[in-house]
């Protein structure tokens, strides 16, 4: 092998430093690895995706942080695909490309007012919270008493869970000032978290579930009737460790009476049919709903309305096309022959591969990402060989034509102090997110 092996990985979540980390693992010392990020700050989804009041979960960032500090890799922030580099130019500058960017929006319920005021994204509210700077300046009154969340995942779980908290559970957690402050107005007095197929099919953990019972100030109720199960829900429950854990712990709040200031109902069987309201949400009609012969969700034809000021919908998340770059839209993925972008025709496009979420979907856990990128470089490593290209000119040059300058990998770590420091001002916790653009670079300039 002649000269390094240059790769640039298009994303710093999980999938890319895990990208990184096996190109580092498979091909030694002979490779060097450019990180891009469109933010200031490295680690996806591990920093704006994680609650705040999973600490431990975040922990995965010190991980990843090894990857950043190894030697052969670099990492360029605030530089976007499409708008600070293309495609065409990155195939300039490297042997090979990885598109690691994630899925960024979710899933619309696709039903009469969910445009209107009130209606929300669960990823817009994570975003909010987690203290994403495209969500710095969104704004969530939380003036309802009652809030609809459908979806009954990980993610919905996160967001009731985060609603139902008191101000002084999260105030340790890295939540920006402003959404702390937000969340000290809060009215949201009662929770409805409503999923349309039964109990043995939702996708939440159980750890993840069992939380919502430890809340400070907040009970947790579900109709029995919820929880009956037919023969085939049965034999999964029998079958399935998880789903048996999920319904165990659902069957402890069926006579649940704690007398709390917030109250959370956990429904099964309806689907949302409509949002009502006229200039903003004003309540929810749900449709009951059963499995057909087919196992199949149908309605049922009854109807139910509750009387909620907010609605957040998360019903999964979609990756959105990248620039340049073929895809799926009926998948909302890359087409891809394990990792291997895949042309119009159907033959590997040289030299460009992803890996995470654009590559698979959104499924799998953080750590899914590893073998997950491990596949893709494993067959990048086998499709170049030996083979080198003659950069036609480096990334460095073209940087310096942006705006902004690129955040290099020492203005993050001024980033990453100044945040620390905060917190110690503040006396809140390990972290207080900065989350405004504009906080964010003046950090990176150690100013």
């Amino acid at each position: 092998m002649t000269g390094h092996l240059r790769v640039a990985v298009v994303g710093s979540g999980p999938a890319g430093l895990y990208s990184a980390e096996a190109l580092l693992k498979q091909a030694g010392a002979g490779v060097r690895v450019d990180v891009f990020d469109r933010l200031p700050s490295p680690y996806g989804l591990v920093r704006y995706g994680v609650a705040p009041d999973h600490p431990s979960i975040k922990s995965i960032a010190n991980y990843l942080q090894g990857v950043l500090e190894r030697p052969g890799v670099r990492f360029f922030g605030c530089v976007e695909l499409g708008r600070d580099v293309t495609r065409a130019e990155l195939l300039d500058c490297y042997d090979a490309v990885i598109y690691s960017t994630g899925a960024m929006v979710d899933r619309h319920l696709d039903i009469p007012g969910e445009d209107l005021p009130g209606s929300f994204a669960a990823t817009d509210f994570v975003n909010w919270y987690c203290g994403h700077p495209d969500a710095a300046d969104h704004s969530f009154a939380l003036d309802a008493e009652e809030v609809a969340v459908i979806g009954v995942g990980n993610v919905a779980v996160d967001v009731v869970r985060i609603l139902a908290r008191t101000v002084d559970e999260l105030r340790p957690t890295d939540v920006p000032e402003q959404v702390l402050d937000a969340l000290s107005r809060s009215r949201v007095r009662r929770v409805h978290m409503i999923g349309r197929r039964g109990p043995a099919h939702a996708k939440f953990t159980t750890k993840e579930l069992r939380e919502l019972g430890t809340l400070a100030e907040a009970s947790v109720h579900v109709p029995p009737a919820d929880l009956d199960l037919d023969e085939a829900a049965a034999a999964l429950a029998e079958a399935d460790r998880h789903v048996r854990g999920n319904i165990k712990v659902l069957n402890g709040w069926t006579d649940a009476h704690r007398d709390l200031p917030r109250r959370i109902d956990v429904r099964f069987w309806r689907a949302p049919a409509e949002i009502l309201g006229g200039g903003r949400v004003e309540g929810l009609r749900l449709e009951r709903t059963r499995l057909d012969g087919t196992g199949r969700v149908t309605g049922t034809g009854e109807f139910e309305e509750l009387p909620v000021g907010m609605v957040l919908r998360s019903v999964g998340y979609q990756s959105v096309p990248l620039a340049g770059l073929p895809f799926d839209e009926r998948s909302k993925v890359v087409p891809n022959d394990g990792g291997r972008v895949l042309g119009p025709d159907g033959s590997p496009l040289p030299r460009e591969y992803v890996a995470g979420w654009v590559k698979r979907g959104p499924t799998g856990v953080v750590g899914t990402n590893k073998s997950d990128a491990a596949e893709t470089v494993r067959n990048l490593l086998a499709d170049l060989g030996d083979a080198r290209t003659e950069p036609v000119r480096t990334i460095e040059d073209l940087l310096e034509r942006g705006e902004q300058p690129a955040v290099r990998y020492e203005d993050w770590l001024r980033l990453d102090a100044a945040e620390i420091a905060l917190a110690r001002s503040l006396s809140r916790g390990e972290r207080v997110k900065l989350a405004r653009w504009e906080a964010m670079r003046t950090a990176c300039r150690g100013v």
